[in-house]
């Protein structure tokens, strides 16, 4: 028989399907990841501000993911590592934190999707109307971009998590072991109806516009590469979009398939799963993928590692 606690103040998380013998292993995995994803984004936004080579809107627009990166994964993968040292029923989170965890989760992965088709009008303009590029793409431009893609993200989660807060509790379960919207509402007794149709209504139009996004400039970008014989240009387009498609794919992947294992809570430990590898991936590879196609951030890197070698040869 469940017990029912009407609006308790603190909250358990699911525990996470790790045994004693492995409780270590994961915990010094789950933070070399952690410290892997902070030096890669930190580091290729140290490289973007103080390289002026790199100031350009494609690297100024990246900026964007690894900002995302960053404080999605830090305020998920941190208590992760604390819950995994502790037992489960010492794994208790405030309902506010929980709110406040949730909210960045969600953040992220919208964040992540609006920047990511920003880029993608980037690349569009670049390819498609090289000479007009410059006049378009203007740091006002950029900023008028990067704004609209957080603003958009805000104000959808905000109303997503909005509708949640508004619910009375009577559990204090959280079915995953971080928080996020569809765990939160879940411990409601009451009546979810326009969650789940804000929900579904917020997924649909969020993956609609992104997808739509990627069709219809890959699809004129496609066009003007085989109508063009410009191989200089073709060669370019080629880089600069296999690079953004790449992270574009890998963020959607996980992010679906967490979606849809939502709808089926026998599959939890696959969905906690699938939830870690929606925040790490990207957050992992991303930077890791712009750094070796984009010549700029090599020969960057190259003449710093030329420079160290210089001074320790004279020290």
């Amino acid at each position: 028989m469940e017990n029912y606690t009407l609006n308790s103040y603190y909250l358990q998380l699911e525990s996470l399907n790790v045994s004693e013998a492995s409780k270590y292993p994961v915990f010094f995995l789950f933070l070399f990841i952690y410290l892997l994803i902070m030096l890669t984004n930190v580091g290729i936004l140290v490289l973007i501000i103080i390289d002026r080579n790199l100031h350009q809107p494609m690297y100024l627009l990246f900026c964007n993911l690894s900002v995302s990166d960053v404080i999605g994964n830090t305020y998920m993968i941190p208590r992760l590592l604390s819950d995994i040292l502790k037992p489960p029923s010492e794994r208790l989170i405030s309902y506010y934190e929980c709110v406040l965890q949730a909210f960045t989760s969600h953040m992220f992965g919208t964040t992540s999707h609006t920047v990511l088709m920003i880029m993608a009008f980037d690349r569009y303009v670049a390819i498609c109307y090289p000479l007009r590029y410059a006049n378009i793409m203007t740091n006002r431009m950029v900023l008028k971009l990067t704004v609209f893609a957080w603003g958009v993200a805000f104000v959808l989660v905000s109303i997503l998590l909005g509708l949640t807060i508004r619910l009375n509790r009577c559990r204090t379960l959280i079915s995953n072991s971080y928080c996020d919207n569809a765990s939160l509402f879940k411990l409601s007794c009451e009546s979810v109806v326009i969650n789940n149709i804000y929900g579904l209504t917020f997924t649909v139009v969020l993956l609609t516009s992104s997808i739509g996004c990627m069709v219809l400039t890959y699809t004129s970008i496609s066009v003007v590469c085989l109508t063009s014989k410009n191989k200089s240009l073709n060669s370019k387009a080629l880089k600069t979009c296999s690079t953004h498609l790449v992270a574009y794919f890998l963020m959607f992947a996980c992010g679906m398939i967490n979606i849809l294992l939502h709808r089926f809570p026998e599959y939890s430990y696959y969905r906690s799963i699938t939830a870690f590898m929606f925040h790490i991936l990207p957050g992992t590879l991303d930077p890791i993928i712009y750094g070796v196609q984009s010549k700029e951030i090599r020969h960057f890197l190259s003449k710093l590692l030329m420079s160290k070698k210089v001074v320790s040869r004279f020290r």
